[in-house]
């Protein structure tokens, strides 16, 4: 093989895959067009950047998987754009918000804002940093809130405020719960499904192809509102399956206890019976 083959074929490898990180380009892209949104007063079209943004972020893992196009470059990449468009978008979206709407009744924003939105920051910078470090058993479920289902969380209360034009501590307090709930339940060890089960070359039955529209619909009639129940529920469901988990579990064991407090006294019974036989 000669030299200018090998150099060939080394420049090949050191190359990077257009499609993908196309996709993932675009996706920081409206990371960063919200924040740029939200600086010009702009809430609404800075929320709707984030979720084109999800959505963008969602296609170019499959699109890279479906191609054979996946490399530790895009990887690394997706997680970079990820912190940007899921980690400070949000957060600085939300603070940003929240001073536009800072009332003389209001909670001190100027203090408690910034604090939620860096604990936010934090929170999703380690949620990234774990599930690229750690391997996972059981892929059907991803520990901690993923940080594209935190920032939809954040983004939907901004939209759902911008849109009834929400102000003071009717607006700011949940959006303080909000910022810093999503913030701590990505770093929590709380277990959600991550749908990496679906799989868009299976078969499936009629009824279920009309559970997609379906769902379009239903987005559709209260595009804010909608998506931001979605994702409040689908926070909850975390800790709700921890606290069902943990109520099985318990009455398991209380269960097996009792088994094994009546096995004692019924062998002792067949004993004294057998003894007076």
């Amino acid at each position: 093989m000669s030299k200018s083959e090998n150099r060939r074929r080394s420049l090949r490898r050191r190359g990077i895959y257009l499609l993908p990180n196309m996709l993932t380009t675009a996706a920081l892209f409206a990371g960063f067009y919200a924040v740029v949104a939200a600086m010009d007063g702009s809430f609404v079209r800075a929320a709707i950047a984030i979720f084109v943004a999800m959505v963008l972020d969602g296609v170019d893992g499959r699109v890279a998987r479906l191609t054979g196009t996946d490399s530790d470059f895009g990887k690394e990449y997706d997680s970079l754009s990820d912190m940007v468009s899921f980690g400070l978008a949000p957060a600085l979206v939300i603070y940003q918000w929240g001073l536009q709407h800072v009332t003389d009744n209001s909670i001190p924003w100027g203090r408690l804002g910034w604090l939620a939105a860096f604990c936010y920051s934090v929170g999703a910078a380690l949620r990234l940093a774990r599930f690229n470090t750690r391997e996972v058993a059981d892929k059907r479920f991803f520990e901690g809130l993923a940080s594209p289902s935190g920032a939809g969380l954040v983004a939907g209360w901004v939209w759902v405020a911008a849109q009834y034009q929400l102000t003071g501590n009717a607006a700011l307090v949940p959006a303080f719960i909000v910022t810093a709930g999503g913030g701590a339940l990505m770093v929590s060890a709380f277990r959600y499904y991550s749908f990496k089960e679906f799989n868009l070359g299976e078969r499936i039955r009629f009824t279920q192809v009309i559970m997609v529209p379906a769902v379009f619909v239903l987005i559709s009639l209260n595009p804010p509102v909608v998506l931001f129940i979605m994702f409040a529920l689908y926070a909850i469901t975390g800790p709700a399956f921890s606290v069902f988990r943990f109520i099985r579990r318990r009455r398991r064991r209380q269960a097996e206890k009792a088994v094994a407090d009546e096995t004692p006294a019924t062998s002792v019974d067949n004993n004294s019976d057998t003894g007076t036989g």
